[in-house]
């Protein structure tokens, strides 16, 4: 699974960035974390507001930091073994 945070850099992405990897830790996946803050790769992904989570080139998240609860059902949602959606749970994907 690689799992990018499209941000500059800002204390938001920062957040996001560390709360992903303790996601991943909690759920005990293997994953690639990486920080993406190049603004052509970011509006690549069509993201208008960051951060930005994306899975396996997915954007799932953006403009904010979602709850620590919330991060592991869509990361865990993402998995290729899940079925269907972000995993969200409240969006209509």
């Amino acid at each position: 699974m690689l799992i990018k945070i499209l941000g500059s850099g800002c204390a938001k992405c920062n957040l996001l960035e560390k709360a992903t990897r303790e996601s991943v830790a909690r759920l005990g996946l293997e994953a690639e974390v990486e920080h993406v803050n190049d603004f052509a790769e970011i509006m690549a992904y069509g993201v208008m507001t960051t951060p930005a989570l994306v899975i396996d080139e997915q954007v799932r998240l953006s403009g904010r930091v979602p709850s620590a609860d919330e991060l592991d059902r869509i990361i865990a949602g993402a998995k290729p073994e899940a079925s269907g959606g972000c995993g969200c749970g409240s969006c209509c994907c």
